[in-house]
């Protein structure tokens, strides 16, 4: 491992080892190799994680668990990034609160962390808070108070708190006034939260478009965080790709403590030089669930797509039939032809290639490049989940059934991939007092 790398690889065994650098201590993980033959070891660890198999810890410290309190929080795609983090910290995880207006999404988040409160309601009905001035001059009138009963008796007791606030009010997409939104506020609704908490950590996700935002929600955001005790305060962009993943994906990171910096502590900027790969591709993310498919005849409502309408299938088949990957302008309807700001869309995937932004709108061919490489349909989202960095372990499933296509897809393309919450909670335990060291000779 040189200076700059966190992380070294070795397949021995049938196992694939993680050695973890946080500053001075080095924290080992193993994982069952499930992965390709051949596969190296960076590939086959998380090869081996998206199909299932579990993640286990050498070496951990007898500090508690971090305790965590997720806000906007869909079906938990930051919950279980910052998860797979603080496992491979040495450390344990507990969660007690997810906050969203999604009921089906909370369901989800409990079934898979065993969340102890579900809060089934907008996160600005949780906190009273008002914010004086903008930008470097925000300060809070008066300190935020929780006012919700079950949050009221976590105050002070909560590690870390999560939130991806909605990102329409920035994204790129179809933009026009949109950073005028007053949805862009809600990043401030999360701070106000996390200070409300008493939480030691905060890391806010969104779109890397949030710093162009007319109000000046991330600059304000800074100034209260700073002003209300939290030391260490850090941000930057993210981007999957960049390291190692198979999707061009790129979020947006502020994240903070209470915890002094040390000397060289790490930042954001470190971490994705620490973490620099080469992308893999969409054919490692999915290929084996093609022979999955061809062995076994799921109707799960992961592993089936939506009926497509005749035009859809002719221009799927016009893209196979000529083996291309962009639709011709005379296949296209009249809305995508010359002039449209979205090329991609009715676009085929390339399998050599790491797949592009994963939306809501995967099972619709006119939404994306979301038509499988290989076969004439588009991808399910059993394959969306996969370039989501979900696990096969991840459930799905709202009261032990499967959920309406419509709510998957939704919870699966709003989700920040767990391998970027991965990356943003490295700076945060790399402070954390990490008193048990597992050395690596």
């Amino acid at each position: 491992m040189s200076n700059t790398e966190l992380e070294s690889y070795a397949i021995k065994n049938g196992r694939v080892t993680r050695d973890l650098r946080l500053g001075d201590d080095v924290w080992r993980s193993e994982i069952d190799n499930l992965a390709d033959d051949g596969a190296g070891g960076h590939a086959a660890w998380w090869q081996s994680f998206l199909r299932g198999a579990q993640i286990r810890s050498e070496g951990s410290s007898d500090l508690p668990p971090i305790r965590t309190v997720d806000a906007f929080c869909g079906c938990g795609g930051l919950t279980l990034g910052a998860a797979q983090a603080i496992l491979a910290a040495g450390r344990k995880f507990e969660a007690v609160a997810a906050i969203d207006v999604d009921e089906g999404g909370l369901q989800v988040h409990r079934a898979n962390f065993g969340t102890k409160h579900i809060l089934h309601t907008s996160a600005s009905s949780l906190v009273d808070f008002h914010v004086s001035g903008i930008a470097s001059d925000a300060r809070f009138a008066y300190e935020p108070e929780i006012i919700d009963e079950a949050l009221v008796g976590e105050v002070g007791k909560i590690d870390l708190f999560l939130a991806g606030p909605p990102c329409q009010g920035h994204s790129n997409l179809n933009n026009r006034t949109r950073r005028e939104d007053p949805r862009n506020l809600l990043y401030l609704t999360a701070v106000a939260l996390a200070i409300g908490l008493k939480a030691r950590m905060v890391v806010i996700e969104n779109v890397p478009d949030v710093v162009n935002d007319k109000s000046g929600v991330v600059v304000s955001a800074k100034a209260l965080l700073k002003a209300c005790g939290y030391k260490f305060i850090d941000s930057g962009v993210l981007a999957a790709n960049d390291m190692g993943w198979a999707q061009t994906r790129k979020r947006y990171f502020l994240i903070a403590a209470k915890v002094a910096p040390r000397k060289h502590s790490l930042t954001l900027n470190a971490v994705s030089a620490g973490l620099k790969r080469d992308a893999l591709n969409l054919g490692w993310a999915i290929g084996d669930l093609m022979r999955e498919k061809a062995a076994d005849s799921s109707t799960s409502v992961m592993d089936t797509v939506p009926a497509l309408s005749e035009e859809n299938r002719s221009r799927i088949s016009w893209l196979f039939a000529n083996d291309k990957h962009e639709l011709p302008n005379h296949e296209r309807p009249d809305c995508h032809k010359d002039g449209h700001s979205y090329p991609s869309v009715y676009g085929r995937m390339f399998w050599e290639k790491p797949a592009q932004t994963i939306t809501t709108g995967f099972l619709t061919p006119g939404r994306g490049r979301y038509i499988h490489p290989l076969q004439p349909r588009v991808i399910t989202p059993h394959e969306a989940a996969r370039i989501q960095a979900f696990p096969d372990s991840f459930r799905f499933v709202v009261n032990g059934h499967d959920p309406a296509r419509a709510a998957i897809s939704k919870w699966i393309g709003d989700a920040v991939p767990p391998v970027l919450g991965y990356a943003a909670m490295l700076p945060l335990l790399a402070l954390e007092n990490t008193s048990q060291r597992t050395w690596i000779g």
